[in-house]
C-alpha cells in the first residue's frame, strides 16, 4: 500500500529546509568561487579586477603549481592503493572465526575516531628522526636512522602512512561488511572445485566485493584530495621544498598566507574539476568490472 501526504503543499514544505541550506552553503559559495576565479583581488577580496582566463593561464604555466599537482597525484595514489590493500588484508584476517573478534574490530576502528590533527601529532612523534620509535627499531635492526622530515620522498611516505592509518577504520568497516555478506556456499563450491586460496580470493571474493571496493576507491580519492589538510598542516606544512605540498594545502597558502583570493578561487575550481574528472574516469574504467548480485 502506497502512503500519501495529506496535502500537496506539505512535501514542498518538508523539502524546503534542505533546499535553503544547500543553496546558502553549497551552491551559492560554489558559484561565487567560480566568478572570483576570473578576477584579480586585493585587500582580501574587497577590491576585484576582472581578468578573464588570466588566472587559469598563470596557474597552469606555473612550475610550482604543476609540481603540486604531481605531488597530489602520487599522494592520492598511495593513499588509495595502500589503504585499500591494507584494509582488504586485515578484513580477511578479522573475518575468520576467532575469539574476541569484536574487540579486535573495535580496536582497529579507533584511528578513524581521531581528528586529523591528533593523528598527525601522533605519527609526527613516531617518525621523529631523533626520538621516534620507528627510527629506534630501524637503527636496532638495520643500523639506519632516516630523516623523515628533512628528505622530500621520505616526508611524502610519512604523510601517506599517516593518512592511510587515519582512514583505515572507515575502509575496514565496509570491506568487513562486504565479506560477511558473501554466501559461504559460493566459497565452499570454489574450494570443492579445487581452487586455491589465492584463486578463491581473486576470482570469487574480490569480484563479489567489487561494488564496495569501487565505492571505497571513489571515497578514498575524494578524502585524499579534500580531507587531509589537517595532517599536512601539522606534520610538514608542505615542506621540505614543497614535496608534501598537495593541492588543498597550496590553495590554503595562496588564500590565507599570500592573500590571493582570485588565484585561490582558480585553484579551487581546478581541484574540483580534477577530482570530478578522476571520479568519472574511474566510473567508466571500472563499470564493466563491478559485479552486482542479482543484476
Amino acid at each position: 500500500m502506497q502512503s500519501k501526504f495529506p496535502g500537496k503543499v506539505l512535501p514542498f514544505v518538508l523539502f524546503l529546509p534542505s533546499v535553503v541550506i544547500s543553496v546558502l552553503f553549497l551552491y551559492y559559495p560554489a558559484f561565487q568561487t567560480f566568478l572570483l576565479s576570473f578576477h584579480k583581488t586585493a585587500f582580501f577580496g574587497k577590491k576585484k579586477l576582472y581578468v578573464g582566463w588570466e588566472n587559469f593561464i598563470e596557474t597552469f604555466t606555473s612550475l610550482d603549481y604543476l609540481n603540486t599537482v604531481w605531488v597530489s597525484m602520487v599522494f592520492s595514489a598511495g593513499v588509495v592503493i595502500f589503504g585499500l590493500a591494507l584494509s582488504i588484508g586485515t578484513a580477511l584476517l578479522v573475518n575468520q572465526t576467532i575469539r574476541l573478534k569484536r574487540i579486535y574490530v573495535m580496536i582497529l576502528l579507533l584511528p578513524y575516531a581521531l581528528s586529523p590533527v591528533l593523528a598527525g601529532i601522533i605519527w609526527l612523534f613516531l617518525f621523529s628522526p631523533t626520538a621516534g620509535i620507528i627510527n629506534y627499531f630501524l637503527n636496532l635492526f638495520f643500523g639506519i636512522e632516516p630523516d623523515w622530515i628533512g628528505q622530500g620522498h621520505l616526508a611524502l611516505i610519512m604523510v601517506i602512512v599517516t593518512t592511510v592509518w587515519k582512514n583505515f577504520g572507515y575502509n575496514l568497516v565496509f570491506v568487513l561488511a562486504g565479506l560477511q555478506n558473501i554466501p559461504g556456499e559460493v566459497l565452499q563450491a570454489a574450494e570443492m572445485d579445487g581452487a586455491s586460496s589465492f584463486r578463491r580470493l581473486w576470482e570469487v571474493t574480490l569480484p563479489l566485493l567489487s561494488p564496495i571496493l569501487f565505492f571505497l576507491v571513489v571515497m578514498n580519492l575524494i578524502y585524499s584530495f579534500f580531507g587531509t589538510f589537517g595532517i599536512i598542516d601539522i606534520m610538514t606544512k608542505g615542506a621540505p621544498l614543497n614535496s608534501t605540498n598537495i593541492m588543498i594545502y597550496n590553495l590554503y597558502r595562496t588564500a590565507f598566507i599570500y592573500t590571493k583570493s582570485g588565484s585561490a578561487a582558480t585553484q579551487s575550481v581546478i581541484l574540483f574539476a580534477l577530482v570530478a574528472g578522476l571520479t568519472l574516469l574511474q566510473f567508466r574504467a571500472t563499470r564493466g568490472r563491478v559485479f552486482y548480485s542479482g543484476a
